[in-house]
């Protein structure tokens, strides 16, 4: 199993070289040659296997320069009961909404409360063994632009692990009051956290820029470092998350939900496209998915590329209540594309180039047909967002935060207006404590509500008589370590002053 760069197939790596870059030298992300394939025989040997199990398996067929000996080990490390509370990190909530079941995938057990545990706990293991073998020389500086959740599980997963450094930059007003603390508070010799004046797309935007500057790159390796990320750019990012659709499948047939080959929908809640990206491998690989359903906030380029095959930027950008969705240019969907075209880098490359120095560009209509056929766009503003959390809560008992919100009304919405009622995954990304403020405005109905972050998590489990996760709790008597603030343009400068590179 080779990988390739979406803007050059002629870059050719392998798969603990591709993890352990993190992102191409000409700027394209990393992409499989060839998707697994599995047949329902494939699906059933599934069922009979634990997380653990599902999780080695399809690892393993993508990761063929890792020994057995090796994924075993990170997979075990990664997905214990003590890190997610059970022996099933990623379990299903059989929910009603009004008339509508709805499987509710819960990613958001683990030891940052949010869906990017599921990949992050395993990342800092797939790296430390991809680096011995690519550059065992060298320390891995691990750079993240996050809208709130990867960075905390990011500084979580790699906090003091030998051999690498990390870098979280934050948009300064981007991320809930929960989400800065995690940040701000976080422990390890190997961390730094830093905000910037900005949104999430300077973040990213940065990481990119740094990442591609050559003459940064080879100052680092001069003094011994290499550049990596832990975001979703990362395949070994993004590989374990095709691990929970699979497994939630499973667990649908053991559970007499669905029948062994029926089809379901997949609603995933996204902004950067990496965990529907996720599905659609699983889909690739044979699980069998009828469609996806892409919810958005009122930052809604996603649901307008679906519906008009035109990616722009250039629109206004909105501050939510659902801030890890919080995003314009949505980087994984470049590597959508590739396999929408059937590997034309070139196409891949000049859309890309487009969307850099243009802010946007537009598919041609078979490829936007291609994509209609399976995917639909729908999103919600903060309104009726608030209204979903009151509804589901108060009404049918079931408590989620602004993400999953935003998931249930589009899906709402889908079924109204399509009548497809094919049993449904839909995601959970994230739990309601780290964004108590805005959950509590939406179900306590005006009431005046405590300026503290942690009164405001005590009245919402008082409230709803629910579990405050522990790592949240203990949050409160935290010192607060990382103050930074820096532009954009100053991303590298720190990074240079953090490490003692002149």
């Amino acid at each position: 199993m080779k990988y390739n760069s979406t803007t050059d197939k002629n870059i050719v790596v392998s798969a603990s070289q591709a993890i352990a870059q993190g992102i191409s030298t000409d700027g394209g992300l990393f992409v499989p040659q060839e998707i697994p394939q599995y047949t329902l025989s494939d699906i059933e040997g599934l069922t009979k296997l634990d997380y653990v199990g599902r999780a080695k398996k399809i690892l393993s067929d993508y990761l063929d320069d890792f020994t057995t000996e090796e994924i075993d080990e990170c997979v075990t490390k990664a997905y214990t009961s003590e890190k997610f509370g059970s022996n099933n990190p990623a379990p299903l909530s059989y929910q009603k909404y009004g008339d509508i079941d709805i499987n509710v995938l819960e990613l958001w057990h683990g030891p940052t409360s949010a869906f990017k545990d599921m990949a992050l706990q395993i990342l800092p293991h797939l790296l430390t063994k991809s680096l011995k073998k690519t550059s065992p020389d060298k320390e891995a500086v691990i750079l993240v632009a996050t809208s709130g959740d990867t960075g905390k599980a990011a500084l979580e997963g790699f906090k003091d692990v030998d051999g690498t450094k990390i870098m979280v930059f934050y948009p300064v007003d981007g991320v809930s009051p929960m989400q800065k603390r995690q940040m701000t508070t976080q422990e390890g010799s190997n961390v730094n956290v830093c905000a910037i004046r900005g949104n999430f797309d300077d973040a990213q935007t940065g990481v990119k820029n740094i990442f591609t500057d050559s003459a940064l790159v080879s100052k680092l390796e001069e003094n011994n470092y290499i550049f990596s990320s832990a975001n979703s750019i990362n395949w070994g990012r993004l590989l374990p998350q095709i691990v929970y659709y699979f497994s939630a499948y499973a667990e649908l047939v053991n559970d007499g939900k669905i029948k062994l080959g029926d089809k379901i929908n997949v609603v995933v809640p996204t902004g950067n496209f990496g965990n529907i990206l996720a599905s659609y491998y699983a889909f690739r690989m044979g699980l069998p998915i009828n469609k996806f359903i892409c919810a958005s906030n009122s930052n809604n380029v996603l649901t307008d590329f679906i519906s008009t095959g035109t990616y722009d930027k250039n629109r206004s950008f909105y501050a939510t209540i659902s801030p890890s969705m919080d995003i314009l240019v949505s980087s994984n969907l470049e590597r959508f594309l590739y396999h929408m075209t059937e590997k034309n880098d070139a196409k891949v490359k000049e859309w890309m180039t487009s969307l850099k120095t243009t802010g946007k560009y537009s598919v041609d209509d078979e490829i936007k047909t291609k994509i209609t056929e399976l995917f639909v766009g729908g999103f919600c503003d903060d309104e009726k967002t608030k209204a979903t959390i009151d509804e589901f809560f108060n009404k049918y008992g079931y408590l989620c935060d602004t993400h999953t919100a935003v998931a249930v009304n589009v899906y709402k919405e889908y079924v109204e207006k399509t009548g497809d009622r094919t049993p449904v995954v839909l995601d959970s990304t994230a739990s309601p404590y780290k964004f108590s403020g805005s959950v509590l405005k939406a179900i306590a109905d005006g009431e005046e509500l405590p300026d503290d972050e942690f009164e405001m998590v005590e009245l919402l489990k008082n409230k709803t008589n629910t579990a405050v996760p522990a790592p949240l709790a203990a949050l409160k008597d935290k010192e607060t370590r990382f103050t930074s603030v820096v532009n954009a343009d100053e991303m590298p400068e720190f990074v240079l002053s953090a490490l003692g590179v002149k």
